[in-house]
């Protein structure tokens, strides 16, 4: 064991009282604040990424496979579920990382009640939709029975819309779809929705798709686009490229079809959302200089009142042939002591606040705002581990400097202190 280590480990912080003298208490309760605040804000904004992301990909297809022609109208604009379902099987690769394909159109539409009425987009899909999200925010009712095709009028619609045209469950409602004229759908609505994602609540309604179809003179196989949903998100830039390839070559390849393929991917559709996130990081990073450059402060004062106390065992340790770097790393640990007192507290009244947030939700916020209605949490072991270890290094180089004091301290000169 090195020298001043063992010193080190036989000090207290306090000399004379079990008790930290005033200015000791101010900084264990500085550095556990600052601590307490990293880890809320880290965990805090993970959340509201995850969440968020979480959002974003479970109401929007991972992958989009459009007709290049998108945007001319909607006779255009249309896909074939039949070339991409060929497409994909060309793949292997491609096709053993995909969750499902959906065949699905959109149409602005109107919602008309006898008092009020309100423009909206319908999301019609087909049976291989994946409903799980939409199920687990649903506020009453059911989803769209898709495999039914003897009724293809029933439709799902969010609590705001809900509110907003004072509409509940197996109400009826006419649906407007304008074209070149106007077409009129008489539609059941079976369930209700609520998401907090105010992009998609009080934008879009969905239903089957062959109520679309049949609106626009489609074939059964015909869409706006397919929606291809991965196994893996994290990747889904290189998906998309894969996939653009593997049609690219159908294309090409097969004299039968003119169609020219676009795919495009979540981050590409939702560039504003992710743009959004992608802020929260330097709010963070924000966040963490201010805390780390309090706790320094306060570390070198705690240094410096730990010096202060312990002029005569300076000037003892020096008469005894100690030099000034043993005597300086011999109060670096010291107040290490402070360090990892404070991180122990710190981190435990922060996972402690951050389990409570999480599970009851204590902390509420506003919807239409922050997109939902509570403030979520991600605990994420490695970025605390990493907090911690970062902590650790910058308060030993933190100390480094005003250590140097101890040089000024003479051996005459403390035997006169008191």
């Amino acid at each position: 064991m090195r020298f001043e280590f063992f010193i080190a480990s036989r000090l207290k912080l306090r000399q004379d009282t079990k008790r930290h003298s005033p200015s000791l208490n101010v900084a264990l309760v500085g550095i556990v604040l600052a601590i307490l605040i990293m880890i809320l804000s880290i965990f805090i904004v993970l959340g509201f990424k995850q969440e968020i992301t979480s959002k974003i990909n479970s109401l929007d297809s991972h992958l989009k496979i459009m007709n290049a022609a998108i945007g001319i109208d909607d006779n255009y604009s249309v896909v074939d579920a039949r070339e991409v379902e060929v497409a994909l099987k060309k793949e292997p690769t491609l096709k053993s990382h995909i969750k499902n394909v959906s065949l699905i159109g959109d149409k602005p539409v109107i919602l008309k009640t006898d008092e009020d009425f309100k423009g909206l987009q319908f999301k019609g899909v087909d049976k291989n939709f994946d409903f799980s999200f939409l199920k687990s925010h649903l506020v009453k009712g059911r989803v769209p029975n898709i495999t039914n095709s003897d009724n293809t009028q029933e439709i799902i619609i969010s609590q705001a819309i809900a509110n907003q045209l004072h509409l509940d469950v197996n109400n009826k409602i006419f649906t407007y779809f304008i074209d070149e004229k106007v077409k009129v759908r008489n539609c059941k609505i079976v369930g209700i929705f609520n998401t907090d994602f105010d992009t998609f609540d009080k934008s879009y309604i969905v239903g089957n798709i062959a109520l679309l179809q049949s609106v626009n003179n489609w074939q059964p196989h015909m869409g706006n686009y397919v929606g291809v949903n991965i196994d893996d998100v994290n990747h889904v830039e290189r998906f998309s490229y894969q996939l653009y390839g593997a049609l690219g070559t159908y294309s090409v390849g097969n004299e039968k079809t003119s169609t020219v393929y676009n795919v495009t991917n979540t981050r590409q559709n939702n560039i504003s959302f992710f743009t959004w996130l992608g802020m929260l990081d330097m709010n963070v990073v924000i966040i963490l200089v201010l805390m780390v450059i309090v706790s320094s402060f306060t570390l070198v004062s705690a240094l410096l009142m730990i010096v202060l106390e312990r002029i005569k065992m300076i000037g003892l340790l020096k008469a005894l042939g100690a030099s000034n770097s043993s005597i300086r790393n011999i109060f670096i640990y010291l107040t290490q002591k402070l360090i990892f007192k404070s991180i122990v507290i710190g981190n435990a009244a922060g996972i402690g606040l951050a389990l409570a947030q999480k599970y009851f939700h204590i902390v509420k916020l506003d919807p239409d705002a922050y997109y939902m209605n509570y403030v979520p949490i991600n605990i994420n072991i490695p970025a605390l581990v990493l907090l911690n270890v970062g902590i650790i290094i910058i308060s030993y180089i933190t100390l480094v400097g005003p250590s140097h004091i101890v040089s000024s301290i003479k051996p005459t000169s403390t035997m006169r202190f008191e």
